[in-house]
């Protein structure tokens, strides 16, 4: 599943990704918010490929990889995942080098797959688990009108907000 923008290529990801994602996954300021093991080599990264094509296989999760048109390379990742039993909620996740911070990538993104979530996917709501300490997150989940569920908890992650988008109905 390919999702072109105006500057940017949202793509699957495949086995020639592994050193772009070795890279994204085991950056430092990415990590610095997520509680992962980050991948220490191309096989491990490799791994993480194979699983996630599994899963885009099994119709688990949507996964793309994130590139500027005309380039190759992957500058970062965006997925939807961790669908409710009646697959009207899903949660979003994303990453991107910390180089292509604060240029409108990552909201250039998010547009498209919230598009594609509720249009082609016909769900009602998307969630976004972000830490509390990440602030270009949260203002990205707030200026695509993402609210805060003040109430509710990230079980395993009391660092992390619970953010929600409904559906405009």
């Amino acid at each position: 599943m390919r999702i072109e923008t105006e500057r940017l290529i949202l793509k699957e990801i495949n086995e020639n990704h592994a050193e772009d994602i070795l890279k994204i996954r085991s950056n430092e300021e990415i990590n610095r918010f997520l509680k992962r093991n980050p991948p220490q080599t191309n096989y491990e990264a490799l791994s993480f490929i194979l699983t996630i094509k599994q899963r885009t296989a099994n119709k688990e999760t949507f996964y793309w990889g994130i590139s500027l048109k005309n380039h190759t390379n992957l500058i970062g990742t965006i997925c939807l995942y961790r669908f409710s039993e009646d697959r009207k909620e899903a949660e979003v996740g994303y990453e991107l080098l910390p180089d292509y911070h604060r240029k409108g990538i990552m909201s250039e993104a998010l547009k498209a797959v919230l598009n594609f979530g509720f249009n082609e996917l016909y769900l009602d709501e998307i969630l976004a688990f972000t830490n509390k300490f990440n602030e270009n997150s949260k203002l990205l989940l707030l200026k695509h009108q993402f609210i805060l569920e003040e109430g509710r908890a990230d079980e395993g992650f009391p660092e992390n907000l619970v953010f929600s988008l409904r559906k405009n109905m």
